[in-house]
């Protein structure tokens, strides 16, 4: 028991002491320490139910033989911090998430511990800290949004996001957008489509580090809350079977997550995250992987932003379980892999149905027959790009636009709402990469604007920074190397012409080499040299793992 380390022998009376500061029977101090790391807040609407479903956590600790302990993590809304400088923090937290968990954990000698995350890089933060302490761990989110109806359309945040670019195209008026204002996000929980924070939640199921219904039980039915007290209860069982992160986090993991992460159409942002949990759990990761994955793997869902579907009409059609059972007909899982019910997919999977064909897609008869994310690679982006292809339409998966650059996502945002973006554009946003920006912004406010005014069957956009997982058409982010590392996107100039093949997995500058050579030896590229903080660290260090 590894908490015997601050709670046996003589010499841990001080340590006994302080515990029984807390309340602590000497019953209690014979049983199992579970840490509950929860990222509650009252400012996070996908958090500000968290205490609840710590509370039934707990109950479910409790109820098995364990002894709960509850701590705190931080956590950033996405949404609230979009367009402006507390999005720089957004990447930022995921890593502090990662190092205050690791913290916590070490210095209290936690036997095992249950993970309650739910947006966007608290999920992500929190597995890269599992797999660093590798002990018997278990996820439990807080569930998505509900999303409701107006006008006969089912509405979500990109719902808000998109209005602001109709209403000023005077596609619809100031009470029109006060209606969806008060609409789209009618309930607590992370954003109702298949975003970055469902997306990663869901794919906590899919690397067999979460329970059933994990990633698609909305936050605000009570079978969230029976979960909870379930994954309560499975952690004291993990624990006494010695299941640790690791035991759980194996490469064929992560190709059930790549799988099922292209079959969902998920986040691009995922690519980020799932490379860096690797890297924690020493598994090895190549991008190129992603699309040999992606060209045998059928899109089986449209799910917001892509299509009309939500969370909770997958959660409906049998959820994650549903879609992973589909891709196992064809062999496209690794079934053999450990997960916390404490078997392997091979019993996981068997008499799970689906209760719709549309929702989740026969394995035979797909929305497509590859997968939904792709990585583009070419002279645009050497090391790689990432796009969600499955929520562009296929005309544009083929395209050669004209460059229009941008130094920061506000100039490029100005640009599109007066109208200076024209069709067969492609817009390049460059200085916001992990170390230029600094901190990766997502860019649901360009990529917003682009489709509420129309264009987004007619412009591309391309970006070192990221894209909102609420981003749709074609939107190109993650290119690397980023302009502050002399990558390609530094060199672009206005005019020039950049093409893309989404299919072919290619993306090129169309500028020789001569001309390229010449405008590496004469560009002096932009930089922050008044950074500090945390900010200042978070760049220095994604500088250097780049350079």
């Amino acid at each position: 028991m590894k908490s015997n380390s601050i709670k046996s022998g003589a010499e841990r009376t001080p340590h006994r002491s302080l515990l029984r500061a807390l309340g602590l029977t000497d019953g209690e101090m014979k049983k199992p320490f579970i840490g509950i790391v929860n990222s509650f807040n009252e400012i996070v609407p996908g958090h500000i139910h968290l205490d609840k479903v710590a509370r039934a956590v707990k109950a479910g600790i409790y109820s098995a033989g364990g002894v709960p302990f509850e701590f705190n993590t931080i956590a950033v809304c996405d949404g609230i911090a979009m367009g402006h400088e507390g999005m720089k923090y957004s990447l930022a937290s995921r890593d502090t998430t990662a190092d205050s968990v690791e913290i916590m954990a070490k210095a209290h000698a936690f036997d095992a511990l249950v993970f309650i995350p739910n947006c966007d890089k608290s999920v992500p933060g929190m597995l890269m800290a599992a797999a660093r302490l590798n002990l018997p761990s278990i996820f439990v989110s807080g569930g998505p949004m509900l999303s409701i109806e107006r006008n006969g359309k089912s509405l979500d945040l990109i719902s808000a996001f998109e209005g602001v670019g109709k209403f000023k195209a005077g596609l619809i008026d100031e009470t029109e957008l006060g209606c969806i204002e008060k609409s789209a996000c009618p309930t607590c929980g992370s954003c109702a489509g298949m975003f970055t924070a469902n997306t990663m939640n869901c794919l906590c199921e899919a690397l067999g580090i979460a329970l059933p219904g994990n990633g698609t039980i909305p936050a605000v039915y009570s079978d969230r809350l029976r979960l909870a007290k379930m994954a309560g209860t499975q952690i004291v069982e993990l624990y006494k079977k010695n299941i640790k992160a690791l035991d759980i986090l194996t490469a064929d993991a992560f190709h059930n997550a790549i799988t099922t992460d292209v079959a969902l159409g998920g986040s691009s942002n995922t690519i980020l995250h799932l490379e860096a949990i690797a890297n924690e759990a020493g598994v090895a990761f190549d991008l190129r992987n992603i699309n040999i994955i992606s060209d045998k793997t059928p899109t089986l869902c449209k799910l917001s932003p892509a299509g009309d579907h939500h969370i909770q009409d997958l959660d409906a059609a049998g959820g994650i379980y549903a879609v992973m059972a589909e891709l196992h007909k064809k062999k496209l899982i690794k079934e053999n892999t450990l997960t916390v019910t404490g078997q392997t997919w091979v019993s996981n999977l068997k008499n799970v149905t689906k209760t719709s064909g549309e929702v989740i897609r026969d394995v035979n008869t797909p929305y497509q027959p590859n997968g939904g994310l792709a990585i583009l690679f070419g002279t645009m982006a050497p090391n790689g790009s990432v796009v969600k292809r499955s929520a562009v339409v296929d005309p544009m998966k083929k395209f050669t636009g004209t460059a229009k650059v941008y130094n920061c996502e506000e100039d490029a945002v100005a640009a599109i709402y007066a109208c200076k973006i024209k069709k067969g554009d492609a817009v390049v946003i460059r200085y916001e990469g992990p170390s230029g920006g600094p901190g990766m912004r997502e860019m649901l406010s360009p990529t917003s604007a682009i489709s509420g005014m129309g264009l987004s069957e007619h412009v591309i956009l391309i970006t070192d920074g990221r894209f909102s997982g609420g981003t749709r058409g074609p939107c190109i982010g993650h290119v690397s190397p980023e302009a502050v590392c002399r990558g390609p996107i530094a060199y672009v100039k206005d005019g020039d012409k950049i093409s893309v093949d989404m299919d072919k997995y290619e993306i090129h500058l169309l500028v020789d080499d001569a001309e390229m050579a010449n405008r590496k030896a004469t560009t002096k590229l932009l930089t922050n040299n008044k950074l500090t903080g945390c900010l200042k660290l978070f760049s220095e260090k994604y500088k250097k793992s780049e350079g």
